[in-house]
C-alpha cells in the first residue's frame, strides 16, 4: 500500500480548525532518530518517493499508513498533533509529570489541533496535552472514506472505544461487519484486524479513543 492509493477526494478539515504540518514532523523525528530517508521507506514498504511526498506535504498518508509511520518511529498520534509552537515531539503543551495524578486541559472548538489525512479522514485532537498511552480524538470520515484500501486491514496494540455523532459508520472487527448510526458505540482489542469506513452519503462524525497503542515515556 502506498501513501496515496486510496482516494476519496480531499478530507475536509472542520472549520477554524489548525492544520498540522505533519511532513514536517514526521521529517523532524526521523531525522532526530538518525534514520535515513530510503531506510524508513524500506522498513514501511513503501517507496522512498512516497515517503518524501509525504514528509514534504505534497501526499499525506492513510490512517493505516500513519499508525505503521508512528510504530517504526516510537512516537504516539496523539503527541503529532500536540500542537504546532515549534515544541519537539514529546514535550506537548500540558503533559504528565511523574508523580502528578495528570493535567487540565480547556480547549474551545476552534482550537483543536486537525490533521487531514488521505481518504478522506481527519483527526481532530481533543486535549492541549497528552496522557501516556490515551489518544482522545474526533474523527470525520467523508462519503466513501475508509481507514484502509479494500480487503486491507489494520491491527496495532491497544483498545479502542468509538462513539458515532452522526452520519454513518461501518466498522469491520474480524470476520464481522457492524454498522453504526448516531448514538451506538463500539469497542474492541485494537489487536483484532479492523477497517472503518463511511458507506453512507454524509460525513461520520465520531468520538473515537485507543488505549494502550503506545505508551509515552
Amino acid at each position: 500500500m502506498t501513501a496515496t492509493d486510496e482516494g476519496a477526494g480531499p478530507p475536509v478539515l472542520p472549520a477554524a480548525a489548525p492544520a498540522l504540518d505533519l511532513g514536517r514532523r514526521l521529517r523532524a523525528e526521523r531525522l532526530g532518530q538518525g534514520m535515513g530517508l530510503r531506510e524508513m521507506a524500506r522498513r514501511l514498504g513503501i517507496s522512498a518517493s512516497a515517503l518524501s511526498q509525504i514528509e514534504t506535504g505534497k501526499a499525506q498518508p492513510s490512517v493505516s499508513k500513519l499508525f505503521d509511520i508512528v510504530n517504526l518511529l516510537g512516537v504516539s498520534v496523539d503527541g503529532l498533533l500536540a500542537g504546532d509552537q515549534g515544541r519537539p515531539l514529546g514535550t506537548p503543551q500540558a503533559a504528565v509529570v511523574p508523580g502528578q495524578e495528570g493535567f487540565f486541559s480547556l480547549q474551545r472548538d476552534a482550537d483543536h489541533e486537525s490533521l487531514a489525512l488521505d481518504s478522506g479522514v481527519v483527526w481532530s485532537r481533543l486535549t492541549a496535552g497528552s496522557f501516556p498511552g490515551v489518544e482522545f480524538l474526533r474523527v470525520t470520515y467523508q462519503p466513501g472514506a475508509c481507514s484502509s484500501s479494500e480487503g486491507s486491514f489494520m491491527r496495532h496494540a491497544g483498545q479502542e472505544f468509538g462513539y458515532l455523532l452522526s452520519g454513518r459508520l461501518l466498522v469491520e472487527v474480524g470476520f464481522d461487519a457492524h454498522p453504526l448510526g448516531p448514538g451506538d458505540s463500539i469497542s474492541f482489542p485494537a489487536t483484532t484486524p479492523h477497517r472503518l469506513s463511511n458507506d453512507g452519503p454524509e460525513p461520520a462524525q465520531a468520538i473515537w479513543c485507543i488505549l494502550g497503542r503506545h505508551t509515552v515515556q
